[in-house]
């Protein structure tokens, strides 16, 4: 049979079988669990742009002229907020990861986020703005130059942009003012929680530990979470090196069989356990077109009648001849996108196909809509 892929089609079944491909290659136990402890805390905090060229607030974002007004006030300037109209200033949100391990004058980059009705801000400066996480505790402060890699301008009618301008980055603008003690140098017991919860793979990850340190080590205490009794070798003094050693073992995980569907994008993706029960497939469609044209009819020459202007509707039908194809069971990835591709389909008939097959039984896979 003559399979017919269409261009929008291939690199989405290139994608499905690269997967397929590359799916039970080993990983790092770093790059699927992480170690409990090691966190970074989220910080936020409220500040001031300013030096824009006449893009920032206006009168509709009161608050920006309250905080000008306080800040000017710690100064010794005392001026009425109401009467202040600056252009060039924006009130923003500061936000920012802090890892636990940094230490007092570590550097790290902070995201500015205009709350007003700023244009853009582009060529500002971030005044010093506290950063606090969601319980009040500061730990740093963050100011600077912000780089918005575009740009928004503006005359009249006319207005030529790049990018999002009013959402910056101060690239090591966060100066840390206090250090975190991590849970990972504590004495007792580490834990390892994996990024996606899954009991077979937590439970690969304990013998991994056993057969590397020749011990039984470690326990899956649930889908999540990995115990491990560090080694007596390795508790005093040692303990960033067992870390590194557990972080480069390498396992084979389990993924669930899983569709994944964006029906906005139009994506579709198959993971590598996904199985179809024996099934046939047909997809067909019916396209009907209706055209309108106009019939005029003339009367006899020298006759008493008058021309008249009819209408003439014509409808055709077509449907097209689409074969059916039957899936053995067990059928592979690539075996799914190859019996579908025959079919002609798009990634949008994909999407209704899987969707009919879920629903028929046959695809032996979790259907995630997006």
């Amino acid at each position: 049979m003559k399979s017919h892929i269409k261009p929008a089609f291939r690199s989405l079944l290139l994608l499905i079988l690269i997967t397929a491909i590359n799916a039970s290659a080993e990983v790092r136990l770093k790059d699927i669990a992480r170690l409990e402890g090691s966190g970074a805390n989220s910080v936020v905090g409220y500040g001031l742009v300013i030096g824009l060229n006449g893009t920032g607030d206006r009168y509709r974002t009161p608050f920006t002229e309250q905080s000008l007004a306080n800040m000017l006030d710690r100064f010794g300037i005392t001026v009425n907020p109401s009467a202040i109209r600056p252009r060039n200033v924006a009130a923003v949100m500061v936000t920012a990861e802090v890892h636990p391990f940094v230490r007092p004058g570590s550097r790290f980059d902070v995201l500015v986020s205009s709350i007003g009705d700023a244009s853009s801000l582009a060529g500002g400066t971030l005044l010093p703005t506290p950063l606090s996480d969601l319980v009040g505790v500061v730990w740093g402060n963050a100011q600077g130059a912000i780089s918005v890699g575009g740009f928004n301008i503006q005359a009249g009618r006319v207005a030529a942009r790049k990018n999002y301008t009013v959402v910056g980055r101060v690239p090591n603008g966060g100066i840390a003012s206090r250090s975190a003690d991590s849970l990972a140098f504590e004495a007792g017991n580490m834990h390892f929680n994996l990024n996606q919860p899954d009991f077979t793979t937590a439970q690969r990850v304990a013998e991994a530990f056993n057969t590397q340190f020749g011990a039984d080590i470690a326990a899956a205490i649930n889908a999540s979470s990995i115990e491990v009794t560090v080694p007596a070798e390795y508790d005093q003094g040692r303990r960033i090196e067992f870390i590194a050693m557990a972080e480069a073992m390498t396992l084979d995980i389990d993924t669930p069989a899983r569709v994944v569907i964006n029906e906005r994008t139009g994506t579709v993706v198959v993971g590598e356990n996904a199985r179809l029960r024996p099934a046939a497939i047909t997809h067909g469609s019916i396209s009907i077109a209706v055209r309108s044209a106009p019939v005029i009819s003339q009367p006899g020459a020298f006759s008493s009648g008058r021309t008249v202007v009819a209408p003439l509707d014509q409808i055709s039908v077509q449907e097209s001849q689409t074969p059916m194809v039957a899936v053995p069971e067990g059928t592979t990835v690539g075996e799914i996108a190859a019996a579908l591709n025959s079919l002609g389909v798009t990634p949008i008939d994909l999407i209704a196909i899987f969707q009919a097959l879920k629903e028929a039984g046959s695809l032996q896979a979790e259907l995630i809509i997006l």
